[in-house]
């Protein structure tokens, strides 16, 4: 069975979403009302809806780091990872975690990076060199 995931969540502003998702991110959008808005998150539909953002903390431990709990993402092969790095990087995006490598020559490296759309709402974009790699144990 082959799937995509769907994901629907709050955000303060859609034209804010939309030059943040479309803009900066590079998300193709699909259908929206005055209320909503669909966009292809790379293969996957999210939902944004007008309304309060769900809370989050820094609670997640990875590594030596704390990161938003709960969060979104996104798994990109490493070229793409890059590309997308380069591309928040030139949209002078804040981050939250700086790109980087992290697990470094073990079983599971990765890039990953977080940041924040401007409702707030976490995500983190992780790369690996295969996709074999991301379950790597």
């Amino acid at each position: 069975m082959r799937a995509l995931f769907h994901l629907a969540y709050h955000v303060h502003d859609l034209d804010a979403a939309r030059a943040f998702y479309g803009g900066v991110l590079g998300c193709q959008e699909g259908r929206s009302t005055a209320t909503w808005v669909d966009f292809d998150f790379f293969g996957h539909q999210i939902s944004l809806h007008l309304g309060e953002p769900f809370h989050t903390t820094n609670t997640g431990h990875v590594g030596a780091h704390l990161v938003p709990m709960p969060h979104l993402g996104v798994v990109l092969l490493m070229d793409d990872w890059r590309a997308l790095a380069q591309r928040l990087q030139d949209h002078q995006q804040t981050f939250v975690l700086e790109p980087q490598i992290r697990f470094a020559g073990q079983p599971g490296e990765q890039a990953t990076m977080f940041l924040r759309d401007p409702s707030g709402n976490p995500i983190e974009i992780k790369g690996f060199a295969s996709w074999e790699a991301v379950y790597a144990a």
